[in-house]
């Protein structure tokens, strides 16, 4: 596939909901129910929550620019596919409420682990305010589904987010965080670390455009893109009221497994996952019961993937010649540019199953 490129109606309609952002805010204020805002078109859109300033939104529309719009998104690093593009996930496409665009932070040919049938992709939610156990777990679940060869997705926030996350990178796998301001940009800040990380070994998505700033309504609407892209949403550790469990609930209405990590009957901190338990979600202990659930009882994918079993021969060979210390681009191309290119997308596969990491200064290493 060509580089995801994102048409100029699709690029308008991102422009609108950041330029609608503060007016989508005070309509949540007032009780609107944010999926059904955000399948509402732009004609629709603009006088439901903005009726006040509409003359003026739509004139501003008029007047919008794509080229422009084009020209930010390079300059802040990203990529941008829309619902037309080929490399837009199906698993959101089809969705009333799927964003227009999603804008790209990292390798975009990325996406395409979400265009394979056959990979299963989790979720991996909780409180922001996480205990010493729940963390662990979560970088624990992280670093194991890694370990074979399953992404994982999550927002990047505080506590159980990251954790798994970080555990996921650690393991060299494919982490895949959904933000909700722009791409580009860390939040929380003091996840700048993770997220430069995330950049450079796994994506960082986001459905508003550059420069926007996250508000109260882009966390639940993010939530809906995590839910999507997850075969499976585990939630680690929640209250009652935490917005994990809207992820869970997404997931749920989009016939999506739920799993959730018990926890102490009497914690405040985990009545909200040991709920979602009482009300049928999985339970899930460690890796195994996860990746049960992804794949059937003792279905999953072996975990001895480093000698290439079950590949095709073009990568195991490089596979192989990565083991043997081969460990760069220019390395495995045999110094020829021209076949510097397959050898890249080539070696996107195996980061994609989990069997090659990228290290310091570029270099691949073989995924233990």
């Amino acid at each position: 596939m060509t580089a995801p490129e994102a048409c100029d109606v699709c690029l308008r309609r991102a422009w609108l909901l950041a330029r609608l952002s503060g007016w989508i805010e005070h309509a949540r204020h007032a009780h609107a129910v944010l999926p059904e805002v955000l399948a509402l078109g732009d004609d629709k859109l603009v006088p439901a929550v903005a009726a006040r300033a509409a003359d003026e939104i739509w004139a501003e529309r008029a007047r919008f620019d794509a080229g422009r719009a084009r020209d930010a998104v390079i300059r802040a690093g990203l990529a941008a596919a829309c619902v037309h593009d080929p490399w837009y996930p199906d698993r959101l496409r089809h969705a009333s409420d799927a964003p227009a665009v999603l804008f790209v932070a990292g390798a975009a040919e990325r996406l395409g682990a979400f265009a394979d049938e056959h990979l299963r992709t989790v979720a991996i939610v909780g409180t922001r305010r996480a205990s010493p156990d729940a963390l662990e777990v979560a970088r624990a679940l992280g670093r194991d589904l890694a370990r074979a060869g399953v992404p994982v997705v999550s927002g990047m926030a505080l506590g159980v987010d990251s954790a798994a996350q970080r555990g996921a990178l650690d393991a060299g796998g494919l982490s895949v965080a959904v933000l909700g301001g722009g791409a580009e940009r860390a939040y929380p800040p003091s996840k700048e670390r993770l997220h430069g990380e995330l950049i450079e070994r796994g994506l960082v998505l986001s459905e508003l455009p550059p420069g926007a700033r996250p508000r109260k309504w882009t966390f639940p609407a993010r939530n809906r893109i995590i839910a999507a892209l997850g075969d499976l949403t585990v939630v680690v550790e929640a209250a009652e009221r935490s917005g994990s469990l809207i992820t869970a609930e997404l997931a749920m209405k989009l016939g999506r497994d739920v799993a959730a990590v018990p926890g102490p009957v009497l914690s405040p901190r985990t009545a909200g996952t040991n709920a979602l338990l009482r009300d049928g979600a999985i339970l899930v202990r460690h890796v195994d019961d996860v990746l049960d659930a992804l794949y059937g009882a003792g279905g999953a994918p072996g975990r001895d993937r480093t000698h290439g079993a079950g590949l095709e021969p073009r990568l195991a060979a490089l596979l192989e010649a990565i083991a043997s210390g081969r460990d760069t681009i220019a390395e495995l191309a045999e110094g020829s540019a021209d076949r510097a290119a397959a050898v890249q997308v080539a070696v996107t596969e195996l980061e994609l199953r989990g069997l090659v990491r990228r290290e310091a200064g570029g270099r691949l290493g073989v995924v233990l």
